[in-house]
């Protein structure tokens, strides 16, 4: 199988056992220091081997490399700073435990190598390529604390996400023990946040085509207001999985990241952790991990060319702008239909929330009855509705131009 990202082997920083036992009495001594959500979730992928080869969160050095040239002191490529911060100055050596901001519950046992200041907005108009405070992205980085604290962790939980998420969340090690019994050795990542509608489907299939598998591997953390929360979408997937795929070509997977809405950068990040869960190929499609009209619609594509050789062994798979053509009587992309936009029913996951959450009529071709039973049960008991807007994306204006 391709080997996890920067070195041989996953390293995996969750404790088990007895050594977890006697860490977690230890953890109750210690000053307690809690976590945001992100850094709840990154901590969870730094124990389970999702962020091999990272042994804890970044120093100074390391989040200005990846900062500003996607390199860390060591020359590994990684593209979005894995940071925690808090409001006060710790000295180096001194040991804390690290308490869900959920739950109070222990996470794990840091060893303070070094606490820094940073500059926002250095790390905004290098991570999200911008610093307005309307980016979801941006805001997390706006409401971080005052200092970064660096240094080692020992993971003692995974949180909620193992049992609420049972049978879909999965360690990097499930995984790979899973497309090795299968015999697989080339396997395609698809990246969800959303239902899958015909769009993805359709991604995911030609995937199956030109590999021996699928991963459709879901984010499970949390989202900006309006998406839809991560067990109505697995729920859709698992139905849609469950009646249009051939089940040995597909395995289905959670993680436990918050989306941070990085357009390019978080589409690479999206490669490096596919490559520790044992994916040789990142599907990238259009507006992939984007918000609102941040983004050009291919510009995480452009981010994969524009790497450097060695920088990543997961490689692209690179698919043009999709939709349902009427001529075509199918799905079809930009480089098979030859028909035009009057033809077109350009899918948008943006689009099908709005048009659900309005209570208005969602075109037969957007997505499978099955899944449209699911969203409109869910969208039909919300009590309160967030305003969904629709960018150029979203609405097929964009791919008009193309």
């Amino acid at each position: 199988m391709i080997s996890p990202h920067g070195s041989k082997t996953l390293k995996t920083l969750l404790l088990e056992g007895r050594e977890k036992d006697e860490e977690v009495k230890r953890a109750e001594t210690l000053p307690k220091l809690q976590l945001s959500s992100r850094e709840t979730g990154d901590l969870i992928m730094l124990g389970i081997g999702g962020f091999t080869p990272l042994d804890g969160f970044m120093g100074h050095d390391d989040w200005k490399g990846v900062c500003e040239e996607m390199k860390m002191t060591n020359g590994i490529f990684w593209p979005i700073p894995i940071t925690l911060s808090q409001d006060e100055k710790l000295a180096a050596g001194t040991e804390v435990t690290l308490l869900s901001e959920d739950s109070g519950e222990i996470m794990a046992t840091m060893k303070v190598a070094e606490s820094y200041k940073i500059d926002k907005e250095l790390e905004c108009k290098n991570v999200f390529t911008t610093t307005d405070g309307e980016h979801p992205g941006v805001q997390m980085v706006q409401d971080q604390k005052e200092w970064n604290i660096a240094g080692p962790v020992r993971v003692l939980s995974e949180s909620y996400f193992p049992t609420e998420f049972a049978g879909i969340y999965q360690r990097p090690a499930e995984s790979r023990k899973i497309f090795e019994e299968k015999g697989w050795k080339t396997i395609a990542a698809l990246q969800l946040r959303n239902p899958m509608h015909r769009s993805h489907e359709f991604l995911a299939k030609i995937a199956v085509e030109v590999s021996d598998g699928i991963y459709i591997h879901q984010l499970v953390g949390k989202l900006k207001p309006g998406d839809i929360p991560a067990e109505v979408r697995v729920k859709c997937i698992d139905t849609l999985v469950d009646k249009y795929f051939v089940k040995d070509r597909v395995v289905t997977g959670g993680y436990p990241l918050d989306m941070r809405y990085a357009g390019p950068r978080e589409g690479l990040l999206h490669g490096v952790f596919r490559q520790n869960f044992g994916c040789t190929h990142m599907i990238v499609g259009r507006d992939h991990a984007g918000v609102g009209d941040y983004y050009g619609p291919f510009d995480a594509q452009d981010a994969y060319h524009q790497l450097w050789e060695g920088a990543l062994e997961c490689k692209m798979l690179p698919i043009d702008w999709t939709f349902y053509c009427h001529a075509c009587d199918g799905m079809a992309s930009m480089k098979t239909c030859p028909h035009s936009k009057e033809d077109r029913v350009m899918l948008s996951g943006t689009a099908l929330r709005k048009a659900l959450s309005e209570g208005g009529d969602v075109p037969a071709e957007f997505s499978r009855k099955e899944v449209l039973d699911i969203l409109r049960e869910y969208y039909s008991g919300l009590e309160e509705k967030v305003e969904i807007k629709l960018h150029g994306h979203a609405t097929g204006k964009a791919g008009e131009k193309k």
